[in-house]
């Protein structure tokens, strides 16, 4: 297929295709008729001799075909935006753009108002993706893929292609429900603490971590109940019952009240969870884009603790 035989008009559609998954939404998404969107997919079907999306008891799903086209074509398309785009000083006022951010739930829970507000207030035309690392293997390739435009990580590892910039340190801390046993007779010790069931966080579900290492350097165990994917569902099950558990201290905080939920300092010593931003280098020339980088930055807490390419 030679480049002159495909309007290059076409990629905006593929692109928002692949990303919505449906026609409709596509055609909503880009201010199109359904009808147009369905023209434009055919003649994608034919330039490309494969059929990108079909038909599953799930909705639309794009072929393997597709699935390989995804990043290249996100690329193109941003590179397109980024070349005739508005001037940076115009960006947030003009911008008519949907923004893929990848995030655990914990971290959309404790800064997806606080950004959204900020970018609502700015940009009234720009769309939000939440979108949760349980929908994906490899944070870091979700970025580098296209999949997302930027992704707020835990104690993210080194990735030497891409940008990685420290945004926050969060303290982690006890948390039990209100009126449980800890919160009453005294300072909590290590051997206090081990003494109930624990809930603990792994998102590949593990029922041992460092805790219990520490714990056993005290000369102390503990028993494990249950293990969860994020801290969000481990802090409602401990609201309804006796576990004992830790979280991030603003998440603790945030659903204390609604929770009935009691936190208090751990008799360990913990590293605090290293919260960082990542994005790919390809996008620093897109004004929109690094806007976007500032509204999180501002979100979670405002000033950098350093960056630069892998850490």
């Amino acid at each position: 297929m030679k480049v002159t035989s495909l309007d290059l008009n076409l990629l905006v559609v593929l692109d928002a295709v692949l990303e919505e998954g449906s026609v409709t939404a596509a055609a909503r998404r880009l201010d199109l008729s359904v009808p147009a969107v369905s023209r434009a997919l055919g003649r994608l079907r034919t330039a490309f001799a494969d059929p990108l999306l079909v038909r599953s008891r799930q909705g639309m799903k794009p072929t393997a075909y597709a699935l390989a086209l995804r990043p290249r074509v996100r690329a193109l398309v941003e590179d397109a935006q980024s070349l005739l785009g508005p001037a940076e000083e115009d960006t947030a006022a003009t911008l008519r753009r949907a923004f893929t951010v990848l995030a655990p739930e914990d971290l959309i829970a404790c800064y997806g108002t606080d950004l959204l507000t900020r970018v609502r207030a700015e940009a009234p035309c720009v769309q939000l993706r939440f979108l949760g690392t349980g929908r994906v293997a490899d944070e870091g390739a979700a970025v580098r893929e296209g999949v997302a435009d930027a992704a707020i990580s835990v104690n993210a590892p080194k990735e030497p292609d891409l940008r990685v910039e420290g945004l926050a340190r969060e303290p982690l801390v006890g948390v039990v429900r209100a009126g449980h046993p800890l919160t009453r007779g005294g300072g909590i010790t290590a051997a206090r603490f081990a003494a109930g069931e624990h809930v603990v966080v792994s998102r590949h579900g593990r029922l041992r971590t460092a805790i219990d290492r520490r714990l056993e350097a005290e000369g102390v165990g503990r028993v494990v109940a249950a293990s969860v994917p994020d801290f969000t569902t481990a802090l409602r099950l401990i609201a309804t019952g006796d576990l004992v558990g830790i979280a991030p201290a603003t998440l603790a905080a945030s659903l204390a009240g609604k929770l009935q939920l009691a936190t208090f300092p751990l008799p360990l010593e913990v590293k605090p969870l290293r919260v960082s931003l990542l994005w790919h280098p390809r996008r620093e020339n897109d004004p929109a884009h690094r806007w976007l980088l500032t509204r999180i930055r501002e979100a979670a807490g405002g000033q950098p603790l350093g960056g630069g390419a892998g850490g």
